[in-house]
């Protein structure tokens, strides 16, 4: 079976825009204030920021567990804080796009890592016993027991759990295996809905605004992923002996994408839309959403005492 050896951060999750939190009925029989103001809190998703700090202290717990084990193992901080910023549907932030376009070259230093994956080498220069060991040490090895989750669309996901993956997933969650189970409904649900959301009137409202004013500022795209196909494309057709010309135009339309998502609102729409069908899965599948988010919160107060922040 095929093992995932780099824990690198690919924190590029398909969400239009962070939730805010949703309504509550407020009349007689409607929660009371502070109940309001406790399912708000509950509903709210950790930043980006959070969610590297989360899987650097998991490398960092992974790696001490192995270290105890007997066997070398090596985090990776390669990118930046900054660099490990997510491109999202809606990318608003002008200053970033200004510095690094749709993070083109993020991407291309982020495969560079890959490939000299150091822990891959390690594992491959160890004798077949010792191999297994390291295995049976990260994941549990092929005996290890295995996850499986339910989709909310259908079907299932398994994962295998097991050695220092577990270890270090119990220490920051405390219980792996429901962070794992209420993580595939999360990730999940916008199977559900996401064709409504693309077909909704106030989104595709917004997304036709976005397109008219970038078409003003020199770029004719229909929406944001068409604009990030369309430089992904030039900049394999220039090739690498003209890396800094395509970069140069990824980020000039990369500004344009952003400056013109914040004149028309998109983020904020596309949020409030995607909040809106999300809360209309609730009964369904709220207490595993709420579950989900409390486990991610309880990761992170743990993980700031294992890691500092990314410079």
């Amino acid at each position: 079976m095929k093992r995932t050896l780099l824990p690198l951060c690919a924190l590029a999750v398909a969400v239009a825009a962070t939730a805010s939190g949703c309504t509550d009925g407020t009349g007689a029989h409607g929660p009371g204030p502070a109940a309001a103001a406790d399912r708000q809190v509950r509903q709210q998703q950790l930043t980006w920021r959070q969610e590297v700090r989360i899987a650097d202290a998991r490398q960092r717990l992974t790696k001490q567990c192995m270290n105890r084990h007997g066997f070398d193992y090596w985090e990776d901080r390669t990118l930046t804080l900054r660099e490990s910023r997510p491109v999202r549907y809606v990318q608003d932030d002008v200053a970033w796009a200004r510095a690094h376009g749709y993070g083109g070259r993020i991407a291309a230093k982020h495969a560079r890592v890959r490939e000299r994956n150091p822990i891959g080498t390690y594992r491959q220069s160890l004798s077949a016993p010792r191999r297994a060991a390291f295995d049976t040490a990260l994941d549990g090895g092929d005996d290890a027991r295995m996850l499986a989750a339910p989709l909310p669309g259908g079907g299932e996901i398994r994962k295998r759990l097991g050695g220092c993956t577990e270890e270090a997933e119990r220490t920051l969650y405390g219980d792996p295996e429901e962070w794992f189970r209420t993580g595939k409904v999360v990730s999940g649900l916008r199977a559900l809905y996401g064709g409504e959301l693309m077909a909704d009137s106030r989104l595709t409202s917004a997304i036709r605004a976005w397109s008219r004013c970038m078409k003003r500022a020199g770029h004719p795209y229909g929406d944001p992923p068409e604009a990030r196909e369309a430089v992904r494309t030039h900049t394999v057709r220039l090739g690498a002996a003209r890396a800094d010309e395509a970069f140069t135009a990824e980020r000039r339309t990369a500004v344009a994408d952003a400056l013109c998502a914040r004149e028309t609102s998109l983020r904020a729409v596309a949020s409030a839309r995607e909040t809106y069908y999300e809360d209309r899965l609730r009964d369904r599948f709220g207490p595993d959403v709420d579950t989900h988010r409390d486990l991610a919160r309880q990761a992170y107060d743990r993980a700031v005492r294992i890691v500092p922040e990314r410079d």
